[in-house]
């Protein structure tokens, strides 16, 4: 770690100049991008958004590659700094194919268009843009949550707020992309395209050398032994010994310290324990035994795969928003007065509510919430998560009952359409949601990660992300493919380019009653989630909580 004076919200300040320049891009790119495939690289409608779709779900799966990284080989002001020199190269490239008439499809009436020459430029930018940008996402938050203490009572009510104002930051930056960098790129006949780009880069790289001037204040960790290495040998040590028996007391399992904290044994997953055992008068060879306190890492890993689960279908929802509901704006009455907005730049309306209500949370709501709850984020994660889940079941709904306004409206009377801001509530609603799930998953797969996994364990949040994205290419395929078999026309609810004979609707309650069903499976889950515990954690806890125990969504009592 760095010496003394580093860290702190001084070091975190470069941090959010970074996520502020390099988020006014990405964003700006991901409620857009679904325009330009459609109307500048001539995809077909579900072409385009599975395009687009499988571009963000590639992103933040290769969060996990920035976060491996990270934690393995360099540190993570090293591999944040190197991801996003690749994004910038990769913005770079955009711009110049926007640019360049040579290397853009003519029509051709098909799917796709994008072909030869265009194609492997086209698709080698877009691999080093979800390279870079995924990277990013996989390196960075665990980079700026280094710069606190979450043992210290300071530290965790820091931490805690510094994940708040990250979230500020990215919502600031993004905000100016989806409405300035839009403006741009969409303004004169989707001609600008480039300029659009160009911005984005050069936004991305001011953003890099922000990054790195803020290298001197950094408390910089040195990457441990590989933590996909160190779950594998306890899975492996446990299946050579699955043949042993379990001894009835913890206190007879191997827990020599080596380094970091010693984690308390817990009664869950017991067959990994065998990965403890010490046969007597035999050696301790590798693959064969190792400590009760990587043991239970590996049981944290597995506490958390349902909680990861249950955000997927949330992320998908946030797919239909940067899709079809983009498509939906760019057939609705885009006028504020005399000025025109560009229907992606819908999205400010709930980047503008989480600028307002951040602060006052993270200033208010917070502090009023600890005093009762005696918790330093006011909440716990989980908890947050859980409300952010709920509230995306409101906006699919919502999104449901706009769309048949919409449409209807729209066939009546298709020369005076509806006002885009109707778009608001969906998207104000859903944003709510964003800023209590994404923040909380942050901070609770920081907070419980072992000590050598924290960027790793917060790519999971992005690669929650990625399925999401992913799960939403299935769900258009499947359902266009199924709908279109049972109707009349063999028409699917989702094809073609004109959503006024499509049925939009019908997808979003189908997402609105899957969101039901995987909010209550949630609550399942977080109720039976225990918090990591070292001992030295524990000590603290019973002393200052006596026999408190809570845990999962319910708990108050900081355990972690």
């Amino acid at each position: 770690m760095g010496g003394g004076g580093r860290g702190g919200f001084r070091a975190a300040f470069f941090i959010y100049g970074f996520v502020g320049l390099e988020n006014m891009g990405f964003v700006a790119n991901m409620v857009s991008l679904v325009l330009y495939f459609s109307y500048k690289m001539h995809f077909d409608l579900s072409t385009a958004a599975n395009t687009f779709t499988n571009l963000m779900g590639s992103t933040y799966l290769l969060s996990f590659a920035g976060g491996f990284v990270a934690d393995t080989y360099f540190n993570r002001f090293a591999t944040s700094a190197a991801f996003a020199a690749v994004e910038v190269l990769a913005l770079s490239m955009m711009t110049i194919q926007a640019k360049t008439n040579a290397l853009l499809p003519k029509p051709c009436g098909k799917p796709s268009c994008v072909e030869g020459g265009v194609a492997v430029f086209f698709y080698a930018s877009l691999c080093l843009m979800a390279l870079g940008a995924g990277g990013v996402r996989g390196s960075v938050p665990a980079l700026g949550a280094d710069q606190f203490d979450p043992k210290e009572p300071k530290g965790a009510k820091a931490l805690a707020s510094y994940f708040n104002w990250l979230l500020l930051s990215s919502v600031t930056g993004a905000s100016l992309g989806v409405t300035l960098i839009v403006w741009v790129a969409t303004n004169k006949n989707n001609q600008n395209w480039w300029k659009g780009f160009l911005i984005t880069a050069a936004a991305s790289f001011v953003g890099l050398i922000f990054l790195m001037l803020g290298k001197i204040f950094y408390r910089i960790h040195v990457p441990r032994d590989s933590p996909l290495l160190r779950v594998l040998q306890v899975i492996v040590a446990a299946i050579k010994n699955r043949g042993l028996q379990i001894p009835e007391s913890p206190s007879e399992l191997y827990n020599e310290k080596v380094s970091g904290s010693k984690m308390v044994h817990t009664e869950e997953f017991r067959w990994l324990d065998k990965a403890a055992i010490v046969q007597t008068n035999t050696e301790l060879p590798p693959w064969k035994v190792y400590t009760v306190t990587q043991v239970e890492e590996v049981k944290i890993l597995a506490r958390m795969l349902p909680i990861i689960g249950s955000t997927i279908i949330l992320n998908t929802c946030m797919a239909q928003l940067q899709t079809f509901s983009v498509q939906q704006g760019y057939r609705m009455d885009t006028h504020l007065g005399s000025f025109q907005i560009p229907s992606a730049s819908i999205p400010v309306i709930p980047l503008l509510f989480m600028v307002i209500l951040i602060p006052i949370y993270d200033r208010l709501l917070v502090p009023a919430l600890r005093n009762f709850t005696k918790h330093p984020s006011g909440i716990t994660q989980l908890q947050r998560i859980g409300i952010g889940l709920a509230l995306s079941v409101v906006s699919m709904a919502i999104a449901a009952v706009i769309e048949v306004k919409r449409r209807n409206h729209s066939l009546i009377n298709p020369l005076k359409p509806i006002s885009l801001f109707w778009l608001a509530f969906q998207y104000g609603v859903f944003g709510i949601a964003d800023m209590f799930t994404l923040v909380g998953s942050l901070e609770f797969f920081y907070r419980e990660a072992p000590e050598g996994m924290k960027s790793l364990s917060t790519s999971f949040t992005y690669i929650s992300l990625s399925f999401g994205y992913f799960l939403s290419s299935v769900f258009v395929d499947v359902i266009n493919s199924a709908t279109s078999r049972s109707s009349h026309g063999r028409r699917g609810w989702l094809s073609g380019q004109d959503l006024d004979h499509n049925k939009l609707d019908l997808f979003y309650w189908f997402l609105a009653v899957l969101s039901a069903l995987n909010f209550f499976s949630y609550l399942f889950w977080a109720n039976r989630y225990k918090y990591k515990n070292t001992q030295e954690e524990a000590a603290t806890t019973a002393a200052a909580a006596g026999s408190s125990n809570g845990g999962g969504i319910q708990s108050g009592v900081v355990r972690d």
